[in-house]
């Protein structure tokens, strides 16, 4: 067993046994809490970047299978992890997570106090690390002088959307969905209502989108800052008041900003499946899955033409919003799971009811 070390850039070493890729990585280290679903959390775009923490000890006893999988190409740059398992037992198991990992050429770290590492994150806040072998030749100090120099990452998007758009056919509503790194989930539950949907890149120009006739939008998640975005905001803010749009996570994030909102970076961010957020119109609180180290200011919202909808009952965080005078509303976690409860699921159906009183009104005046 080849040992591994994960070094911070507060100068923090852990040393641990090495599985998946040979290679040394670099990423921001962040924590999920969910229980099940790594193989959807490795596969979820919204981690470009990022060495991802499973708080959860035991990981990798069902394998990976087939039909889990958020994305094609995962896109964390590490995966650390308490105790891997090296015997999956599953019906649906075709590989190991070992194997598929090393197939996809990402490192991971077992072995390591990941309680430890996860409360230094909570303290400090997501920090940059490295992934490294551990030999005589590595100088940590030259490591953490390294992770210091290193500027954040600002095109994660860009790395993660599609360069070119495409379709996904139906026979219902008619949907463009503006992908910032999404997670398939959101387009299989598009499909399941038959809608005839259109995945476009994140910089398609407004114009573009509305020669197509969308009955609605949709907004995906996506990873990183969505200041970054600043094609993906002036596109929606040309789109508003055009179509009915629904927003998820980032898309949520970019509608808010496009409508005048401010986002802010939030110590550690919201990663896991067990997210209680509570809905302020119905007074009912659903358990979420999410992924976002971002949130729109709730105080921002005060000069917009936004009204909360939705807030985290941990930290009182901004988790949804509804346009004030156009049939638009987003939400900051994930709907359709994936993993995690499934408990806003309903949240497309919304959309599909949105889309079709818009159509109608369209008809009457017609």
């Amino acid at each position: 067993m080849k040992k591994r070390l994960l070094v911070l850039e507060d100068g923090t070493v852990f040393t641990g046994i090495a599985f998946g890729s040979e290679r040394a990585s670099q990423g921001e280290v962040v924590f999920t809490t969910g229980m099940t679903g790594y193989q959807e959390t490795i596969s979820d775009p919204s981690f470009y970047g990022q060495i991802v923490t499973l708080t959860y000890p035991l990981v990798g006893n069902y394998g990976i299978n087939r039909d889990d999988f958020e994305s094609i190409t995962p896109a964390i740059r590490g995966f650390v992890v308490r105790e891997l398992a090296k015997k999956p037992s599953n019906f649906r198991c075709d590989l190991t997570l070992d194997d598929y990992l090393t197939a996809k050429d990402i490192p991971g770290i077992e072995g390591i106090d990941t309680r430890k590492l996860t409360r230094i994150i909570r303290s400090k806040g997501s920090v940059k690390a490295i992934l490294t072998a551990a030999d005589e030749e590595v100088n940590v100090d030259e490591i953490v002088a390294q992770l210091q120099a290193t500027p954040a990452i600002t095109h994660h998007v860009r790395e993660v959307s599609p360069k070119a758009a495409y379709p996904s056919p139906g026979r219902g509503k008619r949907v463009v969905l503006i992908d910032y790194g999404m997670k398939h989930g959101i387009l299989r539950e598009l499909n399941k209502r038959d809608c005839d949907v259109l995945v476009v890149p994140y910089n398609t120009p407004a114009e573009e989108i509305l020669a197509w006739h969308p009955d609605g939008i949709m907004l995906s998640n996506g990873p990183g800052n969505p200041e970054d975005v600043q094609e993906g905001i002036d596109t929606v803010r040309n789109l508003i008041g055009k179509v009915p749009m629904f927003g998820i996570c980032l898309g949520h994030q970019i509608f808010s900003l496009a409508s005048g909102a401010k986002a802010f970076k939030l110590p550690f961010g919201h990663r896991g499946g067990n997210h209680p957020v509570k809905d302020l119109r119905t007074g009912r609180t659903d358990l979420t899955s999410q992924n976002h180290g971002y949130a729109i200011d709730i105080d921002s919202l005060k000069e917009t033409d936004l009204e909360l909808t939705h807030i985290a009952l941990n930290d009182g965080t901004c988790e949804g919003v509804r346009h004030k005078k156009y049939p638009i509303f987003t939400v900051q976690y994930h709907p359709e799971a994936s993993p995690g409860p499934e408990d806003s699921n309903h949240l497309f159906d919304e959309f599909i009811e949105m889309m079709e009183v818009e159509a109608g009104k369209g008809k009457q005046h017609a």
